[in-house]
């Protein structure tokens, strides 16, 4: 058999069977998170750092002006990255340096996943605060409309949550967060003529960067939500279904992907979540969702009004199947 007859049936038969040839596009459906290198769907919409309008954490320069670094890094001077490298258990940092992050390398270390709120409002105006600002970085931003930012890969160490950035990823929902006072919220929220509050973004943010054109963002419970939280005294509005029909979907994602992230939060005597700070011994045994709080004393994100158990609640029941 002539060799380029036989190179024409093998190819034949390679798109007969329904493979790929080389250089052939991959395409993906846009719901898909990165965990050390690997794609995991989540069912809700994702956009990556590798997008159009992405928010790439991996940038030396700054997203909104990229003429410029990034601010000075006081524990790194001259270094202009925003992320770093997990502190690890001696024999697992001996597998990363010998085969790199595989999943099974990452499996062992993360099993903490934070929830913040972002005090910025949307995620746009979150990541011009965290990232060119301040020099921080989240693996994960959720806008107001339910979209979810993957801003780097799980494997790096973010800067987020302090003490609990070696065991965890992070996301900051967007959010104008909780306050002693209510009066604070009148300027981000107003009231529809159903009696039900929406969220009004200030006329200086002229571009907010939320993907759903025309969106009005709605707390998902009427009434403000009060609560007490390391001591202090509370007031908040919910945040939208949208926000958490996508973070339920991702916490399931996190959990199929990185099982050391359990489906449960730190509770209390009574069944609910603790409302304080965990101690050093407490924050090193627990694997789950922590809210900043947890973590530390001066924080109260993602404040009284975020339902852990609709969020468990709901991971939980994607995951039988």
């Amino acid at each position: 058999m002539p060799r380029a007859f036989a190179v024409s049936a093998s190819a034949a038969l390679l798109l007969a069977a329904g493979c790929t040839r080389p250089g052939d596009r991959l395409g993906r459906r846009g719901d898909e998170i990165v965990v050390a290198g690997q794609l995991f769907h989540t069912g809700t919409p994702v956009v990556l750092w590798l997008d159009p309008r992405g928010y790439d954490a991996y940038r030396a320069r700054r997203h909104f002006e990229p003429a410029q670094t990034m601010p000075a890094n006081p524990a790194s001077p001259g270094d202009p990255n925003r992320y770093g490298a997990r502190r690890l258990p001696a024999d697992l940092a001996g597998a990363v340096a010998r085969e790199g992050w595989t999943l099974e390398n990452l499996r062992r270390q993360v099993d903490q996943f934070v929830i913040h709120y972002d005090v910025c409002g949307t995620s746009r105006q979150c990541f011009k605060i965290l990232q060119d600002a301040r020099g921080l970085s989240v693996p994960f931003m959720l806008d107001i409309d339910g979209v979810i930012y993957q801003t780097l890969d799980l494997k790096e160490r973010a800067w987020h949550a302090g003490q609990a950035n070696d065991r965890s990823v992070g996301i900051e929902i967007a959010h104008i967060g909780a306050y002693k006072d209510i009066r604070v919220l009148d300027q981000w929220y107003a009231t529809g003529t159903d009696g039900w509050p929406y969220i009004t973004l200030p006329s200086w943010m002229r571009e907010t960067g939320v993907r759903t054109a025309g969106f009005i963002g709605r707390p998902a419970r009427k009434e403000p939500v009060r609560g007490r939280i390391n001591g202090q005294d509370l007031v908040q509005y919910d945040f939208t279904a949208e926000q958490y029909a996508a973070l339920i979907r991702l916490t399931a994602a996190l959990h199929r992907a990185l099982p050391g992230i359990r489906l449960d939060y730190p509770r209390g005597p009574d069944g609910r979540v603790r409302d304080e700070v965990l101690s050093d011994e407490e924050l090193a045994a627990f694997q789950g969702l922590l809210g900043h709080w947890h973590i530390t004393r001066q924080k109260v994100d993602p404040g009284p009004a975020f339902d852990w158990e609709r969020v468990v609640r709901g991971a939980r029941s994607l995951t039988l199947f």
